[in-house]
């Protein structure tokens, strides 16, 4: 395979926003040059999601697309989708190669094998056996830079499929992370926003440990994370993209309600639970009793921060 070009397209969270961007650098290092998805390309990869009702819609359309304006292109799907349902995905009239979450990063080998004409290629594997973490950040696609510090979550909700698309929680070590944003501090970033499946579980390492919530077992945790990150010179401001509630901590609250650069806003998300016989989300017991603590909490710290310092945004 002779291709030379190349050209993505992500759906969904800033996750996935990162992992396009690192997975971009990847093939442009192997010869690829980059192009912009609406232009005619001999690669077209598509990052997908899983988590919005439109996930196959959008990704049939996506090819469709690709079939009408360049046929004798690659068409390359990974994400959530392809690790949910690569045999759904393969079966789509132009796809090429569908790669799961163990094989993403391998990207390059896999387009090199490929040749016009072939059946769609599935390389994925069971999630259970997906371990190790892939830093990744993006850079000058958008204004922010969206950095990855974890990925996976080891949470059971009965309505979610990230657990099965992602794999057990497992994190980068806050010396990489401090390394990488000092590197893009030096690339000219000025804003960074940490990006995880379950960001606060950050600490667990590469593969994982233990029990989901279970300080005991971690390595590092986000508190330290954001303590260290507060240090890197030539970075003005972070964001936290997303934490459970059960996981932000006092000392997180006020640590960012204080801080110099991370932005005094959280966002939290909520499970609309069913009592009913035949729903059941995740237990309420990593919920229960920190709700209540932690808006208190986040509302009366950061406020009166606000009141008292002047931040610019």
């Amino acid at each position: 395979m002779s291709a030379q070009t190349v050209a993505f397209h992500t759906l969904g969270c800033k996750l996935n926003f990162s992992e396009t961007s690192a997975l971009s650098r990847m093939l442009e290092q192997e010869g690829f040059a980059k192009k912009e998805f609406d232009d005619v390309a001999d690669v077209y990869v598509i990052n997908t999601c899983s988590v919005t009702d439109n996930a196959d819609k959008e990704c049939r359309q996506l090819v469709r697309r690709i079939q009408r304006r360049a046929p004798e292109s690659f068409v390359v799907i990974t994400g959530c989708y392809a690790q949910l349902k690569p045999q759904e995905i393969a079966s789509i009239p132009g796809v090429d190669l569908v790669l799961g979450a163990g094989e993403k990063f391998n990207i390059a080998q896999h387009i090199r094998q490929l040749a016009k004409g072939d059946p769609a290629r599935i390389c994925s594997c069971d999630i259970g056996e997906v371990s190790g973490f892939h830093s990744s950040y993006s850079i000058n696609d958008r204004t922010r830079t969206f950095l990855k510090v974890q990925d996976g979550c080891d949470y059971n909700c009965s309505f979610c499929t990230i657990p099965l698309a992602r794999g057990k929680s497992r994190s980068d070590s806050i010396a990489n992370v401090v390394k990488q944003a000092e590197e893009l501090a030096v690339a000219g970033a000025k804003e960074i926003v940490l990006t995880g499946i379950n960001l606060g579980d950050f600490g667990k390492g590469p593969d994982g440990a233990g029990a989901p919530v279970s300080i005991q077992y971690r390595e590092e945790n986000f508190f330290q994370l954001v303590q260290a990150l507060e240090k890197v010179e030539g970075i003005s401001r972070y964001r936290i993209s997303s934490i459970e509630p059960n996981l932000l901590t006092n000392e997180i609250v006020e640590f960012v309600a204080n801080s110099d650069k991370f932005m005094p806003h959280f966002h939290i998300p909520l499970l609309g639970r069913n009592f009913g016989p035949k729903c059941r989300a995740l237990p309420l017991m990593p919920y229960a009793g920190c709700l209540l603590k932690t808006y208190y909490l986040v509302l009366t710290t950061v406020s009166m921060q606000l009141f008292e310092r002047q931040f610019v945004f």
